[in-house]
């Protein structure tokens, strides 16, 4: 691990004085009002700078930062740009993670489409799965940088987090990490995980599915970086603790997981193309939507698993990966995660979400009496084991029920009204 202090960057590190900090927020534009967008349907709770108006404390302290609840904008369209990240605070996110920005965007071009979707068979309006093949922010890196800026200014107590991705250049991640900073961001993570798009410039997957590259870029970073540092993995690889280790071993603070799966949506019968098509022709994206939380809880698990043996619990967890209700939150943090990232259910649902998520996670909460999220995170992790050892579990219970039918010693132990169960008891098979 570098020198660097890991504190609550938030309000140590912003650029200007608290005068300005005020004058900034003072001129800022009025929140809008929050509402259910589910209309009474699904838990609401108000939230003011991220924190419910009442019930249970959501709040948490991550790496030293401290969030005002676990839910964090994942890195992608609902972070793009400065007014749609004004509006995940306004609505009450924990956390934002912008859209993965580099150095020279011009390299970056989209097509449109770039999105395509697996609806429920049962409900054309359920949306399942989603594929897109959009690339990193196409907008000039100096342009983010003064949106950051902005951002931290009018918003000096939240939490802003760059994802950030390089080729194979030590001088260019260097650079990278040193802008940032200078726009007060929070945390930094990076992108190893994105599967399509740039393969070809040793970026995103290329780079986190080759694990000697990986160990040499995150100790750069590591010796660069001021503040907390997460690495992004993929899931597109046989086990995800390796480049998990290897990332750690460097010396940052924590991971998340998972980036999206590589995937083909579908192929269009009438068409005979594939989906999204762009001109008549696609290429394999990246899938996400609640069809791929299963997944991902299973490499959470895994990731978490080796956090707890490895580095005795000393490491972070950020989960990703269909999350829509708090229910889905919730599963995340009993597997171990300390936030959890939200991407396209807000594509789906909107940046109002949040409210909803918080509620749900606050009704859990109170239904097993728990006062904050450190009482229950990784409560569930315990319960994993091995077949062979769940076929021994088994054997074991299923002797002991049977020694534990030792019938009746005597005639005058028969009762009437427990007749048959009593009878059962001395039943050998």
């Amino acid at each position: 691990m570098n020198n660097r202090v890991v504190s609550n960057r938030g309000r140590n590190g912003v650029v200007g004085t608290q005068n300005r900090r005020n004058l900034v927020r003072a001129q800022a534009a009025k929140k809008p009002k929050q509402r259910n967008i589910f209309e009474g349907k699904r838990p609401w709770v108000e939230l003011v700078d991220g924190k419910p108006v009442n019930g249970p404390d959501l709040s948490c302290v991550v790496d030293g930062v401290k969030f005002p609840n676990p839910f964090v904008i994942g890195s992608g369209p609902p972070g793009t740009n400065y007014h749609v990240m004004k509006k995940a605070f306004d609505e009450g996110w924990g956390g934002v993670i912008a859209k993965t920005v580099t150095l020279d965007s011009s390299k970056v071009i989209n097509v449109t489409p770039r999105y395509a979707r697996m609806k429920s068979s049962s409900n054309q309006k359920e949306v399942i799965g989603w594929e897109n093949i959009e690339l990193v922010s196409d907008r000039p890196f100096e342009k983010m940088m003064a949106e950051f800026k902005r951002l931290k200014d009018e918003y000096p107590d939240r939490v802003l987090i760059a994802s950030i991705m390089e080729e194979y250049n030590k001088d260019a991640w260097e650079e990278l990490i040193g802008r940032c900073e200078e726009c007060g961001v929070d945390i930094f993570e990076l992108n190893f995980s994105c599967p399509h798009g740039m393969p070809e410039r040793r970026m995103g997957a290329a780079m986190g599915q080759d694990c000697d590259l990986l160990e040499e870029v995150c100790g750069w970073v590591n010796d660069a970086a001021n503040i907390p540092v997460w690495a992004k993995m993929t899931p597109n690889i046989t086990d995800i603790t390796n480049p998990g280790k290897v990332a750690l071993d460097a010396g940052l603070e924590g991971l998340a997981a998972i980036n999206t799966i590589q995937s083909v949506m579908g192929v269009n019968l009438d068409t005979l193309r594939p989906e999204p098509c762009v001109e008549g022709y696609s290429t394999p994206g990246g899938y996400s939507s609640k069809a791929v939380k299963p997944i991902a809880l299973a490499k959470v698990m895994s990731l978490a698993t080796m956090i707890k043996e490895k580095y005795n619990g000393g490491k972070t967890l950020s989960g990703i990966g269909g999350v829509e209700t708090g229910n889905d939150a919730v599963e995340f943090m009993l597997l171990g995660c300390d936030t959890v990232q939200v991407c396209t259910g807000v594509m789906i649902h909107g940046y109002p979400l949040v409210q909803n998520l918080c509620a749900e996670v606050q009704e859990f909460m109170t239904q097993h009496d728990f006062k904050s999220i450190d009482d229950f995170r990784g409560a569930s992790l315990p319960f994993f084991t091995s077949h062979t050892h769940l076929v021994q579990l088994q054997r074991e219970a299923a002797e002991a029920k049977k020694a534990a039918k030792v019938g009746l010693k005597s005639d005058a132990e028969w009762t009437g009204d427990g007749f048959t169960s009593e009878t059962e008891s001395m039943v050998s098979n």
